[in-house]
This record gives C-alpha cells, structure tokens and sequence, in this order.
C-alpha cells in the first residue's frame, strides 16, 4: 500500500465500490455508496485527496475522468488484518480468528470452506517440512 496508515472509512467505501465495478467516473463511485448522506462534491473531494495519496490512478483521456484503485484488494486485506493481529491480538492468528468466528455465525457453506482452506494449509506446511528434512 503507497502509504502508511490503513484507509478512512471513507476511503474503504470508495475502495469497495471500485473494486466491485472496476474503473469508474466520480458519479460512478457516488451512485455506487451505500451512504446516500455523502454528497457529490464530497467524493469528488476525496477521490482527489486519495489520489494525491497515491491509492487511486486517473484516467484523464476522456471527458469523464476514470479513476481506479492503485491498491488490490488482497493487499488492502491482507495490510488491513495483519495490523488488527498485531495490535489487538498480540500477533496471534488462531486469536483473531477465533474472535471472528465467535463475534458472527459462520454458514454451513463458509464453515465448509474454511475447513478445506485450513486443510490446504496444512497438506502446504507439511510439505515445506518435508523440503527442509529432504
């Protein structure tokens, strides 16, 4: 991520609709906000600022300029989770997401698919012992 701190709510809004529709106009992104008590000239405003932060690109060759997240959304998650674990959690992954799971019912689905990806990882450390004994 260009910056140091993690985004402003605002600024995950915008990412959010950004990452959802793609590259899009500012009245794009504004049709897109779930908060309707944000005006037009207000994500104008902060689009530019993000921006100048270097977490959006434009597209300037039309006449609606386009913009884009210049972060991933893996990435945003990813730096987004990793300071929760630290600061909250004292570094402790099986903390934070034995937290989660008990702040919001998993689905049977979600369960499921948190059992195949804990599997994977598993069959993924076991092998990387392997490489290291071998």
């Amino acid at each position: 991520m260009p910056r140091s701190t993690l985004p402003t709510d605002a600024e995950t809004a915008i990412f959010r609709v950004l990452w959802a529709r793609g590259p899009s106009t500012v009245r794009e992104v504004y049709e897109g906000l779930d908060d309707r008590d944000v005006g037009y000239t207000t994500v104008l405003k902060l689009m530019q600022i993000m921006l100048s932060k270097g977490l959006l690109a434009r597209d300037e060759s039309q006449r609606s300029h386009v913009y884009r997240a210049a972060v991933a959304r893996e990435a945003s998650e990813a730096r987004a989770l990793g300071d929760l674990r630290r600061r909250l959690f004292g570094g402790s992954t099986s903390q934070l997401v034995l937290r989660a799971l008990s702040e919001a019912p998993a689905s049977k689905d979600e369960l499921l698919a948190i059992q195949a990806t804990l599997a994977e990882l598993l069959a993924e450390r076991a092998k990387e012992r392997g490489k290291k004994r071998g």
